[in-house]
């Protein structure tokens, strides 16, 4: 899945437990990102994906919302969302 995303476009933000994928082609700015985290995402600090900084269900909870598809997580045990 990794060399799949990365190949469509996406960034790697790697992180101890999960992984997280962005892709700013394909995002829609709905915004679903920052109002759901903002300690995960936050556009005023580089780089603005802090993957470490909530635990993995909040990041999979966030991510499942944004509506585009732009950001994608893959969990460090092998389970792919």
């Amino acid at each position: 899945m990794d060399k799949e995303l990365i190949d469509a476009g996406y960034r790697l933000y790697s992180g101890d437990k999960i992984d997280v994928y962005f892709n700013t082609g394909m995002c829609q700015h709905s915004g679903n990102c920052v109002r759901g985290s903002s300690q995960l995402f936050n556009l005023k600090r580089k780089p603005w994906i802090a993957t470490d900084s909530v635990d993995t269900q909040t990041v999979q909870r966030v991510i499942d919302t944004c509506p585009s598809g732009a950001l994608k997580y893959r969990l460090k045990t092998g389970l792919e969302g």
